[in-house]
C-alpha cells in the first residue's frame, strides 16, 4: 500500500493521509520518501531560518521516526541532507545512472533490515537534469519522483529478500 497526503498517481492501494495514522501496522517492508525541502543541504542558504522557526528540526524529527518504526525492513530515502549529521550517515548512496538513467541526483539511504542496493543498468551520459528543471507549478513534484529504475530495483531486490526470508521461517 502507498500512503500520502496527496491522491496516488498510480492504480493500487493507497491511503491518503498522514503515514504515522497507519504505522503501526504489522508492515513487513516499508520504503519512506520523507520531505525533504528543509532538510537538503541543495537549500543550505535557507537553513538559519529553517532552524529559528523550527521546520528543520520537525522535518529531520519526522524522518528518523520513521527510520526508528517497529517494522523489519525499513529504507528512509533522501537526498543528500543534513540527516548525515543529526541522526546517522546514510548506508548507502546511489545514482539513477546506476538503474537505467543516464542523469546524476545523489540519492542516500538509510537502511534497516534490508542488503545494499545492487546497480541494475549502467546507463551512459551524467547528466544532472532535474536540478535544471525549469520553474513551474508542479516543479517540487517533478524533483523529487523516485527514478523508475530504482523503483524497480528496490521491488525486485528488497522485495524478493523478503519473501526468501519468509519462507525460510
Amino acid at each position: 500500500m502507498s500512503c500520502d497526503l496527496l491522491e496516488t498517481e498510480a492504480p493500487g492501494p493507497h491511503y491518503r493521509g498522514d503515514v504515522r495514522d497507519v504505522l503501526d501496522y504489522p508492515w513487513d517492508l516499508m520504503i519512506a520518501h520523507p520531505p525533504c525541502t528543509d532538510l537538503s543541504v541543495s537549500g543550505a542558504r535557507h537553513f538559519a531560518a529553517k532552524r529559528m522557526d523550527g521546520r528543520q528540526q520537525a522535518s529531520a524529527a519526522f524522518a528518523i521516526m520513521l527510520g526508528k518504526a517497529d517494522i523489519p525492513a525499513i529504507c528512509i530515502e533522501n537526498p543528500v541532507s543534513v540527516l548525515s549529521s543529526l541522526w546517522r550517515k546514510p548506508d548507502q548512496i546511489i545514482q539513477p545512472w546506476q538503474f537505467g538513467h543516464g542523469e546524476t541526483k545523489t540519492t542516500c539511504l538509510w537502511l534497516k533490515g534490508l542488503p545494499k542496493l545492487l546497480p541494475t543498468e549502467i546507463a551512459d551520459g551524467r547528466e544532472q537534469k532535474i536540478w535544471r528543471e525549469p520553474p513551474s507549478p508542479d516543479r517540487w513534484k517533478i524533483r523529487s519522483r523516485t527514478f523508475q529504475g530504482i523503483a524497480n530495483a528496490m521491488a525486485a531486490q528488497w522485495g524478493g529478500a523478503l519473501a526468501l526470508r519468509e519462507a525460510a521461517e
